[in-house]
């Protein structure tokens, strides 16, 4: 326990990024496919860790979030494009991840309907955000984290474990070509390589530099914040593994290969768990919404208030900032909103992720441009290895997208 006191933003970034989104699309991939897409984890983590980097450098050196460099030193198109593309995904995750919270509210407390559960736990966000200075709610989301844990003992529990199956799959890549696998292996790139978490990593860097009184940056600075985003992509690496490991394992040998319901979800957690996994799920479910939740809906207001040059911050208090609060606010009501369109919460998570998936390319272009831009980041450019990590995060994420599309249109 006493090593998360060394963690920074990076793990906060890492296990958000294993939202209840991510936990859905995970475990659909290994219920439809069984272990055929456990070599996308591997793949995931260097192309995480690259893109985090940069954003991370980016606000380090800049002192500002993306969208506040944006304004600085872009044509408004660029700002404008970008936002574009960033804010509705993150609304529509919002909306997915308390529809999911209060959809396993309800596996707990059968009689009490969703939508209540989603209501209340969209009010007790945002109080926590407002009365809980950022050092409260980074201590607090860093041990909420341990909950996925669960999912790397499960395995070794299940009686149909086969190793060199497992490793076979680990490392041997398996593609098909069908609408189905590209449309999860665009939600695995897009739920791990997740627009937000750009918008999230940069400022975060800019509060912590504030914090630490960071006036000049020196390689140091950029070593330990290279450390601090590794530690949270390996983190979030883990567990999304360990997610598809168990779905394909459990769920997939069993004939549950459509995974439509929270219930059907918590049926992975069964052979450790037992009765007791709808449980356990649950509180996963909730505690990662608690952790990603405040990151979407602080990466949309740390968006909007860099354009507009308003006060931000999660360390200030509601007097301080009150238009990045009621940024929050509004975004929160926003995708509660979102449950009155009768969308399934299992069906919303994957959207979202799939969305994600095709709409990242393009701002992976954009922090691309901006990590090498001299007169922005001065001596901090990206390395050629930098470079050719996000080029090629760049055109996999690309031809992903791109395949999928062309499969639904023809």
């Amino acid at each position: 326990m006493k090593l998360f006191k060394y963690f920074g933003p990076g793990i906060i970034t890492g296990a958000s990024d294993d939202d209840p989104s991510g936990i859905a699309t995970y475990t659909q991939a290994g219920a439809m496919f069984g272990l055929a897409t456990l070599w996308t984890a591997f793949l995931a983590f260097p192309l995480m860790a690259v893109i985090q980097r940069m954003c991370a450098r980016i606000g380090l050196v800049t002192g500002h979030g993306l969208a506040g460099t944006l304004r600085l030193h872009y044509p408004k198109w660029v700002l404008f494009l970008t936002i574009g593309l960033g804010a509705p995904a993150i609304v529509l995750n919002i909306g997915a991840n308390i529809a999911g919270m209060g959809a396993v509210g309800t596996m707990l407390f059968p009689k009490v309907e969703p939508g209540y559960f989603s209501v209340f736990f969209t009010m007790t966000l945002f109080i926590f955000m407002i009365y809980l200075p950022y050092k409260k709610i980074t201590n607090i989301l860093k041990y909420l984290c341990l909950s996925l844990l669960v999912y790397c003992i499960v395995p070794f529990y299940y009686d149909g474990m086969s190793l060199s199956h497992i490793i076979s799959s680990s490392f041997t890549p398996e593609i098909h070509f069908t609408k189905e696998y590209l449309m999860i292996l665009v939600g695995i790139l897009g739920t791990t390589i997740s627009p937000y978490l750009f918008f999230w990593q940069a400022s975060m860097e800019v509060e912590e530099k504030e914090h630490n009184h960071i006036i000049l940056v020196n390689k140091t600075d950029i070593k330990s914040m290279e450390s601090d985003i590794d530690s949270g992509m390996i983190f979030s690496g883990i567990i999304m593994y360990c997610i598809i490991l168990t779905a394909g394992l459990v769920l997939f040998p069993n004939g549950i290969n459509e995974v439509n319901t929270v219930e059907e979800a918590a049926l992975a957690l069964y052979p450790l768990l037992g009765n007791s996994a709808s449980i356990l799920f649950s509180l996963g479910v909730i505690g990662t919404g608690l952790i990603a939740i405040p990151v979407l809906s602080g990466s949309l207001s740390y968006m909007f208030t860099e354009i507009l040059n308003l006060p931000k911050g999660l360390d200030r208090t509601f007097k301080q900032a009150k238009g990045f609060y009621s940024i929050m606010a509004f975004s929160l009501i926003l995708g509660l909103s979102l449950h009155l369109f009768g969308i399934s919460p299992i069906d919303a998570l994957i959207a979202t992720a799939i969305l994600y998936g095709i709409t990242a390319p393009i701002l992976i272009g954009v922090i691309l441009h901006i990590a090498n831009n001299k007169e922005i980041m001065g001596e901090f450019v990206n390395s050629r290895w930098m470079n050719i990590g996000g080029v090629f995060t760049l055109l996999l994420m690309s031809a992903a997208a791109i395949a999928l599309v062309i499969l639904y249109m023809f």
